[in-house]
């Protein structure tokens, strides 16, 4: 970890100016996509969020326990909206412009995360609700013998 060489146009080195240097660091997107699906996963003890490519690839990902929240408040609105912002700031990075949303779950976090997501200049061209619903549900309890 000792001292950055840099070296200026003359081909002379220069120790000093190493954090002038270092502070000029612009970070170029590896990918360049116009569009993809946001996944929302809204449970009542959490929140997640996915960003992915058209193909399915996961691109970024947050959840309210990885930003700090703990207990309780992992599943509120409030936790899932600064989900939602989290994940729209590295997508805006990306330069994406449209997005499709798909819903997953019954949890209070769901609205609030598209919003803090859109909240960063990325349109919503679709969204999709994908909760699981059961067509007959689990077994009834056996009845009770008195």
């Amino acid at each position: 970890m000792g001292k950055k060489r840099i070296t200026t146009q003359e081909g002379a080195e220069n120790n000093e100016g190493a954090v002038e240097a270092a502070e000029k660091v612009v970070r170029v997107p590896k990918k360049k996509l116009l569009s993809g699906t946001l996944h929302v996963e809204a449970t009542f003890n959490n929140t997640k969020a996915i960003f992915s490519d058209k193909s399915g690839n996961t691109l970024f990902w947050s959840s309210s326990g990885s930003i700090g929240f703990k207990g309780a408040k992992k599943g509120t609105p409030f936790a899932a909206s600064k989900v939602g912002d989290v994940l729209g700031e590295k997508v805006a990075a990306l330069g994406i412009k449209e997005a499709d949303v798909v819903v997953k779950g019954v949890g209070s976090g769901r609205e609030p995360a598209i919003r803090g997501f859109m909240a960063h200049g990325i349109e919503i061209t679709a969204i999709k609700d994908a909760t699981p619903i059961p067509h007959n549900g689990p077994k009834a309890k056996k009845p009770r013998r008195v």
